[in-house]
């Protein structure tokens, strides 16, 4: 089969052919009908020789649809044809955090060397994908695989994400979206149609801001030196109750810090590495930092039903396999609106 290889450190992805693989017990093969292009998938492209933790080559994709192809001795519950989307943060399926579907935060996976796909173990940019366990796997019940495939992370991430601040974005509150690409635009509907926030969208170019109020923001902001005083002069004194920085670098930090009101939550979800100075005088009184990663089980089922309700959507633009490099350089150079999303089989 054909699959998208991450070979060499500091090179470009190849489209190469690889064995086909086959499900052994309890595991699932699928024939993968879309794959999501990521920018964490590019973050781990230039992380350099020294500390690389994964092992090369790599077969990328951490977001994965596709129908079943062949089930491995002893899998029950799914039929060859079910079209099913693939939870991504495998864990040991057995620990406290597991126990609660919360496999994002599994408590054994360094230890037990369990990583997810396309992060370390072959991923979803190839014409098949293995899954080890059938309970990483939803139903997609009617969803478009392209439309559906980017929700479980540019989807799932921003719910996680959004979901534990939605208590402080009642009446009168802001919400803060820094970073309006693959997922802070779904990140602007998730909050437009979970809460009663203003939301206030920031990126650093006009077509980013563009697609950030087609989706549902309210105002938009340059996000550049005077973003601060920007945000300030439309939430007055009390700042925002909840800042989502999808970026996460240093200057987006700096600007997460400066919009947050007192008693505000400030979430960093992009993975650009930036530290957040917390201690008394650094932040507003009472300001809470989380950095989460990726999102439940049961999250994920809950976001495709938002989307089978027809709350959210992402903005897509498919590419062959054959073009998957292209979706990743276009991606690196800022030409992608919304998500790339690659069709393996098409």
């Amino acid at each position: 089969m054909k699959a998208l290889q991450y070979r060499t450190i500091g090179a470009p992805p190849e489209v190469v052919t690889v064995p086909d693989p086959e499900p052994g017990p309890g595991q699932v093969l699928l024939k993968v009908t879309a794959a999501g292009v990521c920018h964490s998938d590019i973050a781990v492209m230039e992380w350099p020789a020294e500390g690389f933790p994964y092992q090369l080559p790599l077969t990328l994709g951490h977001e994965g649809v596709g129908t079943v192809a062949a089930l491995g001795d002893g899998v029950t519950g799914l039929g060859e044809g079910d079209a099913v989307a693939v939870y991504g943060p495998w864990g040991c399926g057995t620990c406290a955090k597991c126990a609660q579907g919360k496999e994002n935060y599994c408590l054994r996976a360094d230890e037990l060397g369990i990583f997810p796909p396309g992060l370390g173990r072959p991923g979803s940019m190839a014409e098949y994908l293995l899954i080890d366990d059938p309970r990483h796997l939803v139903p997609l019940d009617g969803l478009d695989p392209v439309a559906a495939v980017p929700l479980t992370d540019a989807g799932l991430t921003p719910y996680h994400a959004i979901k534990k601040s939605l208590p402080k974005l009642g009446p009168g509150s802001t919400a803060v979206v820094i970073g309006t690409g693959g997922l802070g635009h779904v990140a602007i509907q998730l909050l437009r149609a979970l809460s009663s926030a203003r939301v206030i969208a920031l990126d650093v170019s006009e077509d980013k801001l563009r697609l950030a109020r087609e989706v549902g923001a309210h105002e938009t902001v340059l996000s550049d030196a005077g973003a601060v005083e920007a945000v300030r002069k439309i939430t007055g004194p009390i700042g925002a109750q909840a800042v989502f920085d999808f970026v996460g670098v240093a200057p987006t930090v700096k600007t997460a810090g400066g919009v947050a009101g007192v008693e505000a939550d400030v979430t960093l979800v992009g993975i650009g590495g930036a530290p957040f100075p917390v201690g008394f005088g650094l932040t507003p009184f009472e300001v809470s930092v989380s950095a989460p990663y990726w999102g439940s089980r049961s999250e994920l089922m809950e976001v495709l039903a938002l989307a089978r309700a027809g709350v959210v959507s992402v903005h897509t633009e498919t590419y062959s396999l054959d073009d998957a490099p292209l979706a990743y350089q276009r991606l690196h150079d800022g030409k992608v609106n919304g998500r790339a999303v690659i069709l393996p089989n098409g």
